[in-house]
This record gives structure tokens, C-alpha cells and sequence, in this order.
């Protein structure tokens, strides 16, 4: 796991000025590249978190013959695939694997590939820059690029040291609007990220760059699906077994678990024990409200692991600005400051960590996928959410019908105001930012939602495509590498999302029951406790954060707006500040947040101008 950078025709930048932005995703080495081609100087930068081959043979940039390369990620089945190369490797390292790989197979050998990556490979005979980022999403990259240059970087911060791009404002509505930028997208104009499940091939003499898919989640969901419950279970099970065997084993240093009372963190730690006995275990005791440390200690007891409870006691005035402006763009997910926290303490004890990201996506962990399926039926009520009180409390039952009211009112006559009611619902109701309907999203949804996938399947590939690629897939790996800290997902493995896209829709949602077969799994391993516990996740006491912790940074940083007034009248952010009895708490305190991360992350900017 690491940080990477580099540019082509750009003026050169020294190692010492780039690495102080890149140090925190790779503290333990540091190098650099130049090379006169072509196109212009090419420079290739890169910041080392030593997981695998913790010696100097695994330095990077990487050479091997004609191919240079710099690398972010970890690839779990290199040693695997090494034994198909007869080769003589001088390191343990996946980044020499990669190397030998693409001198043989050319851009063909990422369909071989188990793991989570980003990176660049320059081909000296070809004259060309290949780019590659991994199925879903998890490891970033982002590139600005004009008419014959271009700069790329694991973080936006760091692509600033490059260039200064402008701002992208119909951008910036999208994010106000959605709560996230489309495809993992950015706030600058030029500046995009590469797309999940493809690689990029930019020539150096003509500049032309095309991006190509190798990797399409929506052809496993168009699959025939499995239907036999006891085969999928026994699948589902021998494939997590070998995805967090892959994830343990490929580590040259101590790998641990994230472990919440849910069954996602719970599985995992349940069948990781048997892998690596006496596994340490770690739960966070959020001071305020979030506190799941006794279904965890119910788990941990169960099976036999090195647990410790992490009491976080969050000092919001003074991070507050260094975890947003991590991010690089707004970032509208107050769950950020829980899982900046819980990384940094982890790191006290480790530097590898495994957690149950994406497994909601995949089979059905949200609830609302439930009110999903039963909208249609209710349609003819859904101009009752015009007339009833907006709710208060986000948790109780009553927001939930009150979200499903709002659904069906939009079901079928607006697919994007219906997509936002059901996952992020943050200015929904309140306001409409002008222009702010991407006509790329706004064609996904029309797409997906006229198209033979079932109503859940639908739900499930645009929540890959948009909610877990955009934000939690960010979100985890900005909190990780903020801190130096590797998050390995076993549910995002080659094999699980070639999987569970193919599962029947009731073996994901039956009845009321969410995520079915991986309670099925459950009902095998772990306690009954755990089973029936309701789903939490990050619960942050956002209302209470934004009414008391941060109200003072908060309203002084909104009355005292940079761009904030650019989307919203003077009056209308007053009325946000200060006229409380005119919305939802809830909601009030989702406005207020996602403008001030908008503020926050202007501030940034323009100190780096």
C-alpha cells in the first residue's frame, strides 16, 4: 500500500517538494524517476507503505527490462501467479510480479489479478504510459490532463503541486445535490478519476488517451443465477475462506480485524481465527452514542482472538479540518470522522487491517433495499410525504416510511430525485440546485432502471457503481492511509464479486430479512446475539455534532462564506443557520454539514493556489 504520482510534459518537480503530500500513504521509502521522451519528460514519483518484501528489493519506481513502474495496492495471488513465469525475480515484491506479468501478457494479465491497485507503466519500446485501477474501485487515481500533458496522483492534494486546475461548478451542484461526485469524480475541470475495472493507455507521441474496460460487474449480474440455497451457501463460505486466506497470507506483517457487533465484521473474524489463530481484534467505543463493544466482546470471546476496545474520545475542533481536507473535494459522509479515528488508533497496534466493505452492496445489507421492492405498491400514497411533518430522528420508523413516501411519490416519474430519496437524502425536499442533473448519471439510471435486472439487482449495481464506489471506498481509504494503515476488504474479491452478483434476489432479501444468506452463513459460526442484531454502522450523533461540538466553526464558517453563496442566497444559508423549527433535525444537520465540507475543502484550495 502506498502513494503514487507522476506527470508528462509538465515542469519538473523534486522529490522533496512531492513527498511531504505523499508521506502519510507511504512512510517507509520514498523515490523518484525522470526520463527525457517523446512526449516530454516523464516523472514517475512514489511514497512506500512496506506490507509485502519489507527490504530495499522492493523500492520503487520499479524497472524490469523495458518497463518502468510505480504501484499502489497489494495484489493477494502474485506469489500464485508467479509460478506461471519462468523468470528470475531479485524480490518477494508484487510490484516486480506486476512488472513480469505485463512483459508477457501486455495489459491482458489484469484479468488474472486478485487484489486492490492503481498504477502506471512506462513502456520504453512502445512509447506509452499504461494506467490500470483495480474491479471496484478501491485503490484511487486521478489524473488532470490538457492538450498535450497530463499529471496523475493517488490523491487530488497531491495533483496540485502539478497544476492548479479550475473550479468545475456544475460539478460542484452535482455533489451539493447527490452527496457525491459521480463515478468518483472530482471538483476541478480536466480532472477526472479513472474508472473502476479499467485501464488507460496514453501515447506519448500523440497524447491521445483511451480508457478500456476489462471488467464489468453488470455482465455477473445479466448471468443466470444461482437459486439452490445449501450449494450457494457452501460456495459463498469456501470463497470467503479463501479471500481472507489470500489477505492473510500475502503479508509480511501482522494482519488484524476491524470488528463490529454486525455480521459482515463478525464472519469474517469468525473464519479468519481458523486461518491465524489468537487474531487480533479491534472495536471502537465511540464517546457520545456509537458504542458497539459488547456484541463485539461476545465474537471475540467466541473465538479465541487478541481483542482490544478502542475508547475514542473525537477532538472535533481540532481535526476537524485536517480529516476533510484529506479528501480533496467536499465529502458529505459524516461517518469520515469515526473512521479517521478508529484507523489512527488501530495503527497504535498495527499496520494491516481487514474489514467487511462492500459486502451491504453485494447482498443486500441495507433496509432500505426492503422498502426498494415494496415502493411500487404504495405509489398512490406518495403525495402524503407532501403533507406529513418532515421526521426528526433518522433511526426511528417513522423517517423510514417517511423516506418510503417520498420514494413512491418519485417512483418511475424521476429516477434521480428516487435514487437520492432512497440512499443519501440530504437537500432532497429543500432545495434543487439549478443544472445540477449529470446527464452521464441521469442516463446510468435510465438505463439500469429500464433495463431486464430485477428491482433489487438494479439498486445493488448502482449502489457499486456510485454509493460504495464515490464514497465509502474514499472514505476508508482516505481514514486508512491518513493514519498508514492498510484496510483489505475479503468481500470485494475477485472471486466474491464475481459471485454474488449471480445469487438469486431471495437469497438476498427475503421477506423483511436482509443480507440472507450471509445470515444463513451466520447461523454456522457465529452467535445468535450477533444474528439478530439490527443493523448499525457508523451512527454518528451528527445533529449533536452540528448543534454543539461544531456549531461555532460551523455558522462562522457559512456566515462568512467563500463559495457556499455560489449555490445558495445569503437568506436561504441564514434560514439553514438559524431558522431550526423550519426543517428535520436530521436533515438540518446534513445541509449544514455537507456545506461546510464544501467550505473546508475551498479553504484548501486556495491556500494551495
Amino acid at each position: 500500500m502506498c502513494g503514487i504520482a507522476g506527470s508528462i510534459n509538465l515542469n519538473k518537480i523534486s522529490l522533496e517538494t512531492i513527498y511531504p503530500l505523499m508521506a502519510h500513504r507511504g512512510p517507509n521509502d520514498s523515490g523518484c524517476f525522470y526520463e527525457e521522451s517523446k512526449g516530454g519528460l516523464i516523472s514517475f514519483f512514489h511514497a512506500r507503505l512496506s506490507i509485502q518484501d519489507l527490504s530495499p528489493s522492493g523500492h520503487q519506481p520499479m524497472q524490469k527490462d523495458h518497463a518502468i513502474i510505480v504501484f499502489n495496492g497489494e495484489i493477494y495471488n502474485h506469489k500464485e501467479l508467479r509460478k506461471e513465469l519462468a523468470d528470475n525475480f531479485i524480490s518477494s515484491s508484487d510490484t516486480e510480479t506486476l512488472l513480469a506479468l505485463y512483459l508477457k501478457y501486455g495489459m491482458n494479465f489484469l484479468e488474472k489479478l486478485d487484489g486492490m491497485f492503481a498504477f502506471a507503466i512506462y513502456d520504453r519500446q512502445k512509447q506509452k504510459i499504461f494506467f490500470a485501477r483495480d474491479r471496484m474501485g478501491k485503490k484511487p487515481l486521478f489524473f488532470y490532463q490538457d492538450k498535450d500533458s497530463l499529471a496523475f496522483g493517488s490523491e487530488l492534494n497531491t495533483l496540485l503541486c502539478f497544476k492548479q486546475p479550475q473550479i468545475d461548478y456544475e460539478s460542484l451542484k452535482f455533489f451539493l445535490q447527490s452527496g457525491f461526485f459521480f463515478h468518483d469524480g472530482t471538483p476541478y475541470l480536466n480532472c477526472h478519476s479513472l474508472p473502476n475495472g479499467t485501464y488507460g493507455e496514453y501515447d506519448l507521441s500523440s497524447h491521445h488517451f483511451s480508457i478500456k474496460p476489462y471488467f464489468n460487474l453488470l455482465d455477473y449480474y445479466l448471468k443466470p443465477k444461482i437459486t439452490d440455497e445449501k450449494e450457494a451457501l457452501k460456495l459463498c463460505e469456501e470463497i470467503l475462506i479463501r479471500s481472507l486466506q489470500n489477505r492473510i497470507e500475502s503479508s509480511d506483517l501482522e494482519v488484524g480485524a476491524f470488528l463490529s457487533g454486525g455480521i459482515d465484521s463478525s464472519l469474517i473474524v469468525a473464519l479468519a481465527s481458523k486461518i491465524k489463530p489468537n487474531l487480533r481484534t479491534f472495536t471502537i467505543s465511540f464517546s457520545g452514542s456509537y458504542d458497539e463493544s459488547h456484541l463485539a466482546e461476545i465474537t471475540a470471546k467466541t473465538f479465541h482472538t487478541n481483542h482490544t476496545t478502542l475508547k475514542i474520545t473525537p477532538h472535533l475542533k481540532n481535526d476537524i479540518h485536517k480529516i476533510l481536507q484529506n479528501y480533496g473535494r467536499p465529502f458529505a459522509d459524516s461517518s469520515a470522522i469515526p473512521s479517521f479515528y478508529v484507523a489512527k488508533e488501530a495503527k497504535k497496534h498495527l499496520s494491516v487491517i481487514l474489514n467487511g466493505d462492500g459486502a451491504d452492496e453485494l447482498f443486500g445489507g441495507y433496509r432500505r433495499y426492503v422498502g426498494h421492492l415494496l415502493v411500487s405498491k404504495i405509489k398512490p400514497f406518495g403525495f402524503l410525504s407532501n403533507i406529513l411533518p418532515s421526521p426528526k430522528e433518522k433511526k426511528s420508523l417513522y423517517n423510514y416510511f417517511y423516506r418510503l413516501l417520498q420514494m413512491a411519490k418519485t417512483y418511475q416519474n424521476d429516477f434521480l430525485s428516487y435514487y437520492l430519496h432512497a440512499t443519501t437524502d440530504i437537500f432532497c425536499g429543500y432545495f434543487n440546485f439549478e443544472n445540477a442533473y449529470n446527464k452521464e448519471f441521469q442516463k446510468e439510471l435510465e438505463e439500469v432502471f429500464n433495463s431486464p435486472l430485477s428491482k433489487l439487482s438494479q439498486m445493488l449495481y448502482l449502489d457499486s457503481k456510485n454509493l460504495l464506489l464515490s464514497d465509502l471506498l474514499p472514505k476508508m481509504d482516505i481514514a486508512t492511509m491518513a493514519n498508514s494503515l492498510e484496510g483489505r476488504s475479503p468481500f470485494l474479491s475477485k472471486e466474491m464479486i464475481e459471485f454474488a452478483p449471480r445469487l438469486s434476489d431471495t437469497l438476498k432479501i427475503k421477506g423483511k430479512t436482509t443480507k440472507y444468506l450471509l445470515r444463513q452463513l451466520a447461523q454456522i459460526h457465529l452467535d445468535k446475539e450477533i444474528i439478530n442484531a439490527p443493523k448499525r454502522g457508523f451512527e454518528v450523533p451528527l445533529k449533536d455534532w452540528v448543534n454543539h461540538d461544531l456549531k461555532d466553526i460551523i455558522l462562522e464558517r457559512l456566515n462568512n462564506s467563500k463559495i457556499a453563496y455560489d449555490f445558495l442566497s445569503k437568506e436561504e444559508i441564514h434560514n439553514l443557520c438559524f431558522n431550526t423549527q423550519k426543517y428535520g433535525e436530521e436533515k438540518r444537520a446534513k445541509m449544514l454539514w455537507s456545506l461546510y465540507t464544501l467550505e473546508e475543502w475551498y479553504d484548501y484550495y486556495l491556500k494551495a493556489k
